[in-house]
């Protein structure tokens, strides 16, 4: 299920910026280029090593000095009495809320751990300067604005994160309101709304009785407790292919790496107004700001310092809702279990929908799940099963993280051009584009010149996020508009080439359930 609009250039001739096509980005073709970072991390943060992330050299060979150092980091926060004494006193700032109080005929426990992370609207503890800087203004809702189902594996080597739309069309079972005090019979609402009537435990009941999942813990986050949390991590980095700007937040980002600070994290989560897809395209920019925040907790700056792990679970503890089983014990075993997490090992689906707009007699417009596709993807949590389809050939080391482009290489023809004296360079490029994804039509040719020394896209403009995209694969190349080429993009090896990039479309959601895994949303290197 793609809930983003995909580009479609490739598949039948259809410009860039026709009608039919998604929304343009820009009304000049511009050359891709990445954008400054979105600010400083904030100044007192742990210092990274070069290469952090990763436990090997390009080469392949174990960086051992990283290895030991991740290894007596680990043994501190595992080893008992030290661990303890690292997380000792946390728990006192949390504030604790009885999710599962008195409720009966809950679903079966299955193997691994489930946890329902909401994030609520929360807007009154923002500070006037921040709503002023964040555009967050107006009224709080009391409701949630963000669901998630999490999923951690018994084996702790996986975690499953399904978004649940926030319209989703729901049944709340029977209850008595939390505002009113007025009971209850059983009764369609958007699910969001499950919050506002009966708080935290009727929104466990409620996602419960539509899941068949047991929940096992209940993490409640609001705004500023988000934004607390990412400058306590140093700020998150994310990447976009294409340029973001969303009036109502304020998010407004340039194609390429940004490091986030709270914040703007906020923006990036909450926008809306990107594109055409609404609620459904933010659900899947929630996905990879979570994908990258794994990314950076497991890649040695979090995790594998004691110091800097108390410092983000004292800010997160002190600032969340919980059950009253979570606490430092239970983050100190959550830190434990994903010590050895890489990007891949995080996978994000969507729940299936079946309509995007179904109408509810005085409720109004709907999100209405597929009902049989729904209850598969919530079967394989109940049995700890992985979401994401099988990749044949993987292995730990992995290709490089391909760079995400506007327009999905398949859709994009090329035709490639030996700009040089070079024998054979034209088909050496063919051929690497063609590995990545491209539609090159493997009959390359010699260019008018073999004088030139930078390598050329040309396009037509109607065609350019499709040029972008191949100019993203191409490091240095240079963009030049050829109006009337039409559709097919023209590079022109030059004697700068040293090789392609691999690129990927931004949002390639894969499988049965629609699902991605870390690696193939966060930043590459």
């Amino acid at each position: 299920m793609g809930l983003l609009s995909v580009a479609s250039d490739g598949s039948r001739p259809c410009p860039d910026r026709s009608p039919c096509c998604p929304a343009e980005v820009s009304t000049v073709p511009q050359p891709h280029r990445p954008a400054r970072p979105a600010g400083p991390p904030p100044p007192h943060r742990a210092r990274r090593g070069a290469g952090a992330g990763t436990a090997r050299h390009r080469d392949g060979r174990p960086r051992w000095g990283v290895r030991i150092a991740a290894g007596l980091s680990v043994a501190v926060l595992g080893s008992g009495a030290v661990g303890h004494a690292v997380m000792t006193g946390l728990d006192t700032g949390i504030e604790r809320v009885d999710p599962f109080k008195d409720m009966k005929n809950r679903p079966q426990a299955g193997h691994g751990l489930n946890f329902l992370l909401v994030g609520t609207d929360g807007r009154e503890k923002v500070s006037p300067e921040e709503k002023r800087e964040y555009r967050l203004g107006g009224a709080p809702c009391h409701c949630t604005d963000t669901i998630m189902l999490v999923h951690l594996s018994a084996d702790k080597e996986r975690a499953s994160v399904v978004s649940l739309p926030r319209d989703s069309y729901a049944e709340v079972p029977a209850h008595r309101d939390l505002v009113t005090g007025k009971a209850h019979k059983a009764h369609p609402v958007r699910l969001n709304a499950a919050y506002a009537e009966g708080g935290p435990n009727l929104t466990v009941r409620t996602v419960e009785n539509m899941t068949r999942v047991k929940i096992d813990h209940y993490l409640e986050v609001d705004f500023t407790s988000f934004m607390k949390t990412v400058d306590a991590m140093g700020g998150v980095e994310i990447c976009t292919a294409k340029t973001m700007r969303d009036r109502n937040t304020g998010l407004d980002l340039l194609p390429g790496n940004h490091r986030l600070s709270g914040g703007q994290a906020l923006q990036y989560v909450r926008s809306r107004h990107v594109d055409g897809a609404s609620d459904l395209g933010r659900m899947q920019r929630q996905q990879r700001f979570i994908a990258a925040l794994i990314k950076q907790a497991t890649g040695g700056g979090v995790l594998l310092n004691p110091v800097k792990f108390k410092e983000v679970s004292s800010t997160l503890l002190g600032s969340v809702r919980a059950d009253r089983g979570f606490g430092s014990e239970q983050m100190l075993a959550l830190g434990q279990a994903m010590r050895d997490f890489t990007p891949s090992s995080s996978e994000f689906a969507s729940v299936p929908i079946g309509s995007p707009s179904f109408p509810v007699k005085g409720i109004g417009s709907t999100v209405k799940w597929d009902e049989p596709k729904a209850a598969k993807l919530f079967e394989a949590l109940r049995e700890d099963r992985p979401l994401a389809p099988a990749r044949p050939g993987r292995t730990g080391g992995g290709p490089p993280a391909a760079v995400p482009v506007d327009v999905p290489p398949r859709q994009v023809r090329v035709q490639v051009e030996n700009g040089t004296r070079i024998d054979g360079l034209g088909g050496r490029v063919d051929t690497a584009l063609r590995a990545t994804g491209f539609d090159t039509t493997r009959a390359p040719g010699n260019g008018a010149s073999r004088e030139v020394k930078r390598t050329v896209v040309t396009y037509d403009p109607r065609w350019d996020r499709s040029a972008r995209s191949v100019a993203t694969a191409l490091p240095g190349s240079e963009l030049r508009a050829v109006a009337g080429q039409g559709r097919t993009v023209v590079v022109i090896a030059g004697a700068d080439y040293r090789k392609v990039v691999p690129v990927r479309a931004e949002d390639p959601y894969q499988g049965t359930f629609g699902v991605v895994t870390g690696d193939q949303v966060v930043c590459g290197k």
